[in-house]
């Protein structure tokens, strides 16, 4: 149990260290706005959820959906933590995978939580 809360304490960490890193960006555009939207709130989320590699697996499917629709390019460091990220969430198993629309951005939002458009 303590290796789990461990691995979501590095997975929460990458996190934060992706948003600083995208939040530096010089072209804010709405696919990146879009991204850290979502990185932030699957942040938030991870804590609580019951199943966090497959809630990892999703961010990293729409984070790449976004980033080819924005032509949006990771430096080294970017693309780095994201495969870290995705590693972390291919533990949820091969279904994690296709269980939502990749462009979706309100999957990561509940019923009754607003969601930033951009």
């Amino acid at each position: 149990m303590a290796k789990d809360q461990e691995a979501l304490t590095e997975v929460k960490s990458e996190i934060n260290e992706l948003i600083d890193k995208l939040s530096n960006h010089s072209l804010q555009s709405s696919e990146l706005l879009d991204i850290l939207d979502v990185l932030k709130q699957v942040e938030k989320q991870l804590d609580s959820s019951k199943n966090p590699q497959s809630l990892v697996i999703k961010m990293i499917n729409y984070l790449r959906s976004m980033a080819m629709k924005g032509n949006i390019h990771f430096p080294k460091d970017e693309e780095s933590l994201i495969i870290e990220l995705g590693a972390y969430g291919q533990k949820a198993g091969l279904n994690g995978q296709y269980m939502a629309d990749f462009s979706d951005k309100s999957q990561f939002y509940g019923f009754a939580e607003e969601i930033p458009q951009h």
